[in-house]
């Protein structure tokens, strides 16, 4: 619970402090598996102001964002989707991005859960 909440908390945080106007939610859906676990998927999404194609493979590493002006303009450090992924790694889950400049962007979170 403590993982899941850090890492749930790194997610809506930066989709609040993305998003001046519009809306930030999160959704969550849950599956069985042929394994006998469930698969919780958490969905978080905003209308912010989005992520070009060519900086989301740079998301996830340690001290770095989308670009420099980001850091002038919103502030942070650049751990916490780094953060996210590894909490995600540790519990054996799957983190990924949607995202389009000016249309937002939707994070989703896989962990199995017995």
């Amino acid at each position: 619970p403590v993982r899941l909440r850090q890492l749930l908390g790194n997610l809506l945080s930066n989709a609040v402090k993305f998003t001046e106007q519009g809306r930030v939610w999160i959704e969550v859906n849950a599956a069985p598996t042929t394994e006998g676990t469930v698969e919780v998927t958490f969905l978080v999404g905003d209308t912010g102001i989005g992520i070009p194609a060519s900086a989301q493979r740079r998301l996830f590493q340690k001290f770095s964002q989308a670009d420099a002006s980001i850091s002038r303009r919103f502030g942070g450090t650049g751990l916490g989707l780094a953060i996210a992924r590894e909490l995600t790694r540790v519990m054996q889950g799957k983190l990924d991005v949607e995202s389009a400049p000016g249309r937002g962007s939707l994070f989703s979170v896989q962990v199995p859960f017995r």
